[in-house]
């Protein structure tokens, strides 16, 4: 039988248990010799990193010919229009490509949003949005890229959600662990 954790991993953290001296790292939060990563999730985002002791799971979550779903709640600056979330819908052109489509919604601010450390920046004049977003490809630092090709620049990313797991009831820096 396979375990599986789900982290819920904080701004700033790296998503390697080795020592940088410069970012806390999985090993400051979780105590699971091996687990290993299933994916990245960038030192800037936060939200639901997966870890296993399985290989052939590891490899499964992390194949792009698996094209699993992953969902983010996406805080964007400015109020995104229909044109700009039809071209998230259609698949963005990137320097690296043509993204594969999206599937994307305005959404109101997560409830129980926990407060990020550092803030995210405000601008009294410039609005900003919630989207949720969910893309079955992982590019580096995809949403961003997306998100700016169409006009509105990424200022919080939380991913919510890989496949069948979720982020709900785990607390940032908090783990829960299930069997497969």
């Amino acid at each position: 039988m396979s375990q599986i954790l789900l982290f819920n991993k904080p701004y700033g953290v790296i998503c390697q248990f080795s020592r940088d001296g410069l970012h806390s790292t999985l090993a400051d939060y979780i105590a699971a010799p091996g687990f290993y990563p299933a994916g990245r999730l960038d030192t800037d985002s936060e939200g639901l990193l997966l870890l296993t002791d399985d290989g052939k799971l590891q490899h499964r979550i992390t194949d792009p010919g698996h094209k699993l779903p992953k969902t983010y709640w996406v805080q964007v600056e400015g109020i995104p229009d229909e044109a700009a979330l039809r071209r998230l819908r259609g698949g963005v052109q990137l320097k690296d490509g043509l993204t594969l489509p999206a599937d994307v919604s305005l959404m109101d601010e997560p409830a129980d949003l926990w407060p990020r450390d550092p803030p995210v920046r405000f601008r009294k004049d410039i609005p900003t949005r919630w989207l949720q977003l969910t893309i079955r490809e992982g590019r580096n630092r995809q949403i961003r890229r997306m998100t700016a090709a169409v006009g509105y620049p990424t200022l919080r990313l939380i991913r919510h959600a890989i496949g069948e797991w979720s982020l709900d009831g785990i607390a940032p820096g908090k783990w829960s662990d299930k069997s497969i």
